[in-house]
């Protein structure tokens, strides 16, 4: 549920940033918008890491959570890459 939660907040990280939305909507989006994306991205991260140190406390719950935060970015940031690839 953790790594959901991280590659959720992830995407719209990635969302908030002018560069990704030109590659995705082709054009970039309205600053209020971009700022919801970022607030709900940094929210989705903090929810994830309230989740797995309730789960699995203080110690082995940040080395998962880093784990987690690590394997999302990767994903999206190679979702990107691919779609960035193919949409040509």
């Amino acid at each position: 549920m953790t790594l959901v939660f991280c590659v959720i907040a992830f995407a719209f990280l990635a969302l908030s940033m002018d560069r990704h939305q030109t590659t995705l909507f082709g054009r970039e989006l309205r600053a209020g918008r971009s700022r919801g994306f970022r607030i709900a991205g940094w929210c989705g991260l903090v929810l994830a890491l309230r989740f797995v140190v309730g789960n699995e406390g203080w110690a082995l719950g940040l080395v998962s959570y880093s784990g987690c935060t690590s394997l999302a970015a990767g994903l999206v940031y190679g979702g990107l890459i691919t779609y960035e690839r193919f949409a040509d």
